[in-house]
């Protein structure tokens, strides 16, 4: 069994046994891995990875916080196999990570805070359809295995090179289900709106996205035929929690994702993503004086400290902030994704 750290000191640990239980005690010994079986990362396994990537294997592509361990195609081509990746999703891990490592998404913040952050992986195009990742019933849940290795290789790229283990690198009070794997796919055939991708000017065959937040908060609304008030009324009212992050920040993201059927009611009577964030900004609204009363102004404009308390404040500062997209199968569910607050959203073409 072959294992490869960050250059320029690789290391190799040779084991006589590369059988799940010895791997698991090697990995327990040491404090690495997720506390799931893994997959050991044989020379053989890392190459085939590796055969989906145009790039030198061992060229440092970015450092991930708060260790600053050196991200490789290497590194993530280990980290892919100890998850079960499939070789065809290589790409997606390495362009997840190399989002994450970007300025905008605050990854020495995302991964030290007491708040149970976690990296949403949503991938788009092309790639989604040829490397068997599931945009519609259950995207979020287990059953498919790009979705779930994906999101568990990006973890262990967490755990193994940003450093970032409970207790140490990752100081969540009690952490979320999501910081094992997540990562589903958009349901571009099911959308009336174009890719999510395009809609924010990348403009590629295949891309991916990272959202840094909360598991997904599911919204149900069976009323009324599709009636689009009492959807977005009823998304609206699960984004007004003082319990989020996104209260006491209000420059944070939303990500709502659709399901289909809400989705296409929308579209019915004209509905596209510029109009349900701004409708949705207007109403996902709390009085001043909650806002007051919390957060004693932590985060909050001039504004929202100098107003009537009386006035209605949006959860977010503009439309802007609330990143829309369908994801899932039948029935009439979707899901607002509330974000930490300090981090941006990042979407990038696929690389290898």
């Amino acid at each position: 069994m072959t294992t490869t750290d960050s250059v320029p000191d690789q290391a190799l640990i040779e084991l006589d046994d590369e059988s799940p239980e010895r791997l698991y005690e090697l990995f327990e010994a040491n404090g690495w891995g997720d506390g799931l079986p893994l997959v050991a990362p044989t020379s053989g396994r890392v190459d085939a990875m590796l055969e989906h990537s145009a790039g030198r294997p061992d060229e440092v592509l970015a450092t991930l916080a708060p260790r600053f361990g050196r991200l490789t195609r290497r590194v993530v081509a280990v980290n892919a196999v100890l998850a079960g990746c499939p070789p065809e999703v290589f790409p997606v891990v390495l362009t997840a990570a190399l989002a994450l490592s970007q300025p905008e998404a605050n990854l020495r913040g995302v991964n030290a805070t007491t708040h149970p952050v976690s990296f949403m992986t949503i991938v788009h195009g092309d790639i989604a359809r040829t490397a068997g990742f599931n945009a519609g019933v259950g995207a979020f849940g287990p059953g498919n295995r790009a979705n779930a290795t994906v999101g568990r290789a990006i973890r262990l790229l967490m755990l193994h090179v940003a450093g970032a283990r409970p207790g140490f690198g990752d100081a969540a009070t009690q952490g979320q289900p999501s910081k094992y794997t997540y990562c589903a796919a958009e349901n571009a055939d099911e959308s009336p709106w174009a890719s999510y991708p395009a809609s924010i000017g990348v403009h590629a065959a295949s891309a991916v996205t990272v959202h840094c937040g909360e598991n997904p908060h599911n919204v149900h609304d069976m009323e009324a035929e599709g009636d689009p008030v009492t959807i977005l009324g009823k998304y609206a009212s699960a984004m007004t929690s003082l319990g989020m992050n996104n209260a006491c920040m209000p420059f944070a993201e939303f990500f709502v994702a659709f399901g289909p059927e809400h989705a296409q009611s929308l579209a019915k009577v004209g509905l596209d993503r510029d109009g349900i964030a701004s409708y949705l900004h207007e109403h996902a609204a709390l009085p001043l004086r909650d806002f007051h009363r919390h957060f004693k102004g932590y985060g909050r404009t001039t504004w929202q400290e100098l107003s009537d308390e009386d006035e209605l404040s949006g959860m977010t500062t503009d439309g802007g902030k609330i990143r829309i997209m369908v994801i899932g199968g039948p029935g009439k569910h979707g899901s607002i994704i509330p974000s930490w607050g300090m981090t941006r959203s990042v979407t990038l073409p696929l690389t290898a």
